[in-house]
């Protein structure tokens, strides 16, 4: 059952949590969803690597000063109080920064190697690398990326231990945000760069012209394909391989140079597009656009800003869909003083919350009244944290990356009712798992 805004009756479907428990002071770190890359850290002799967990589980090896987690897309990050960083999850590309492991250790959290000399104060992840934010702004990188996506130079595709980004060096990062092959860093001034695989304007017009991907950017959304569209795509995928060796690469960080004089305050990278939140309140979008995802009537390829009616105060990106948590002040007397969550894009298992096309943001009715202040984005899936510490999650239950016990998906938002009584911090997608950080 849905309450209007005004008064909700919550669902309450009741699922205990294995091993419920807190420590005594200081925080824990609760995972759950899909097990087989050991991004949930759950110990070998618990549930064995490559088991998914379907309800909000403990993750007993991290100490207990975790003040912020980042997942990617199969591994995860977490950043003490004292500096440190721990990684877990998939190391094919060693993105644990620890040299190579066997796969029977990748659920383990241990603390990254080479970074004993960084104070650590924020933490970001792809698929196959990962990097850490220094207080002092710098930024430091490791993993393996043919794309370009370390930003440490020509033809750099490989760093096993933490490496600085040159490149940035004399600039204060406050973020970095990870796509498949691209990347994106905002300065605590507002300042944009990019690097990384550049295809579709993904970073912004990087050199004379856009590039465009195998895949056609600029049509398609959530509609039906026929099978000559789906043998035109496929070709195209076909010959993208065959120019895997002359890719549209910008190997080091580079100003978005669209948005030079414009203040950027947040951005997010789905798989192959990006997000851009200017502080006078535009967002932009730029990248791959075949879900609808750029949700922006305009098909041009570069910069231009999403069709968005809502005031955005903070942004997210999946797979291949993008959320806003918008402020809804002066809409009506009712939304006075609260938020809720736009979404638009690939909509294929309910991620986006709500019914109808996907091409444009729309409010999702399910979070009416319930004032979102976290967002994320996973393969499939999305969860939001309330302004009174409630986790909702909807999309996929594949895996169990909703955390409901169940492998059901959910069309609108539900309301994660195993964690109540538990403070939440923060709470964090991967492509299909999930971390949440509680007080204790």
């Amino acid at each position: 059952m849905w309450r209007s805004v005004f008064g909700k009756v919550k669902n309450v479907r009741r699922i205990s949590v294995r091993g419920k428990w807190m420590s005594s002071g200081g925080t824990s770190v609760m995972s759950f969803g899909d097990g087989s890359e050991g991004a949930l850290g759950i110990p070998t002799s618990s549930v064995g690597i490559g088991v998914d967990i379907y309800e909000p589980t403990p993750i007993p090896a991290l100490p207990s000063t975790v003040v912020s987690v980042a997942a990617g897309h199969y591994h995860s990050l977490a950043v003490t109080s004292n500096g440190h960083l721990w990684a877990w999850g998939r190391n094919n590309e060693a993105q644990l920064g620890r040299g190579p492991t066997s796969r029977e250790s990748w659920n383990e959290p241990k603390r990254v190697v080479g970074l004993e000399h960084v104070n650590v104060c924020g933490a970001f992840a792809s698929g196959v690398v990962s990097a850490a934010l220094g207080d002092d702004g710098s930024v430091w990188v490791w993993g393996k990326s043919k794309r370009g996506q370390l930003g440490l130079g020509k033809h750099v595709t490989e760093a096993i231990k933490p490496t600085k980004v040159e490149a940035l060096s004399g600039e204060n990062i406050a973020k970095v945000s990870f796509g498949w092959g691209h990347a994106l860093a905002r300065t605590m001034d507002g300042k944009l760069f990019g690097w990384g695989y550049s295809a579709d304007g993904r970073i912004g017009k990087m050199g004379n012209e856009i590039e465009t991907s195998p895949l056609d950017s600029t049509v398609g959304n959530n509609s039906q394909h026929s099978n000559s569209d789906l043998e035109l795509a496929e070709k195209r995928v076909l010959e993208g391989m065959e120019k895997e060796n002359n890719m549209p690469i910008i190997w080091e960080p580079c100003l978005v140079e669209e948005l030079h004089g414009v203040q950027v305050v947040d951005i997010a990278c789905g798989l192959d597009h990006s997000l851009i939140l200017c502080r006078d309140g535009t967002l932009l979008s730029c990248g791959s656009n075949v879900y609808g995802q750029l949700g922006r009537g305009r098909l041009d390829l570069g910069i231009f800003p999403v069709d968005m009616k809502f005031s955005p105060v903070s942004i997210a990106a999946g797979l291949g869909h993008s959320l806003s948590i918008c402020q809804l002040d002066g809409l009506s007397d009712v939304s006075l003083g609260i938020t809720n969550i736009a979404s638009w894009g690939w909509n294929q298992s309910s991620q986006l919350g709500r019914p109808g096309p996907g091409d444009g943001p729309a409010l999702i009715d399910g979070l009416a009244g319930e004032n979102p202040v976290i967002v994320s984005g996973g393969r499939a899936h999305s969860l939001a944290l309330t302004s009174k510490g409630e986790l909702w999650v909807w999309g996929s239950g594949k895996n169990g990356r909703l955390g409901l016990g169940s492998s059901v998906d959910e069309v609108e938002p539900y309301y994660l009712d195993s964690l109540e009584g538990f403070q939440i911090l923060q709470a964090v997608s991967g492509f299909d798992h999930n971390l949440v950080l509680v007080a204790g």
